[in-house]
């Protein structure tokens, strides 16, 4: 198949965030490779729209480190080369710490943290050979600011910006830029189980009065895998309508 000029691999792109970073790179022309645990009905008509032509798709178990590997290196061969990672796969896990399951808390870093690590390492294996390339990590303000009930959680999206931060120098000298974002809270499986007193609470505390919309967090991923972020790389971008302030 003609090769795209660019190529963006998203994991977790069935839904939700993943969802919109999917439409977003298709629209600005890249070839798009993702994986996702589930096929929804998004992933279907993605599938029967462009009929193979410069999309992707596996179904992979983020726990499955080889399933990672070998979709990276699948994706790599059909379209051709992988420019863009973006690190969005993630479970939500809430409860207290001292009453969770240590099985809870594993499976929390093994999707949250280890298949992060797993993909950026395949995904940039390839960049290198390419000299160039840019990674995105999906933080979130609980890494910035404690909340209650979120400790788990907090401590994956905290080893994102982490990661972010020390693989930013690793790979800066060979091209490839690495950044996170973290979002606060918008329309996404986080809130969607939230009554709506609580969400009102939230905007209420937030500087700008609302929740973020779904688009708003991914033109902020887009913005860092654009030219127009070339010279930023090891830095964490908040998008939290200024409730971390």
């Amino acid at each position: 198949m003609p090769q795209a000029r660019k190529v963006a691999l998203v994991s977790g792109g069935s839904r939700g965030l993943g969802a919109e970073l999917v439409s977003g790179f298709l629209d600005r022309q890249y070839g798009v490779a993702t994986l996702s645990l589930t096929k929804t009905a998004f992933i279907t008509n993605m599938l029967r729209a462009r009929k193979g032509r410069h999309f992707h798709w596996s179904q992979v178990d983020g726990r499955d480190h080889e399933a990672l590997r070998a979709f990276v290196k699948e994706a790599g061969e059909r379209l051709g080369r992988i420019d863009v990672l973006v690190n969005n796969a993630g479970i939500a896990m809430e409860g207290v710490l001292p009453t969770m399951r240590t099985r809870d808390i594993v499976e929390a870093v093994e999707v949250n943290l280890t298949a992060a690590l797993v993909l950026a390492q395949a995904c940039s294996r390839l960049m290198l050979r390419q000299g160039s390339g840019c990674i995105v990590n999906v933080s979130s303000v609980h890494a910035i600011r404690g909340h209650a009930g979120v400790a788990v959680y907090s401590a994956t999206k905290a080893a994102l910006d982490g990661l972010t931060r020390s693989l930013a120098r690793e790979l800066g000298p060979r091209q490839i830029r690495v950044n996170s974002v973290a979002p606060g809270y918008f329309d996404s499986e986080m809130v969607s189980d939230m009554a709506e007193e609580q969400k009102q609470r939230i905007a209420r505390r937030t500087p700008l009065g609302r929740l973020a919309r779904i688009d708003e967090v991914a033109n902020a991923i887009h913005f860092l895998t654009s030219d127009q972020a070339s010279f930023i790389t090891g830095h964490t971008l908040v998008v939290d309508g200024g409730i971390t302030c």
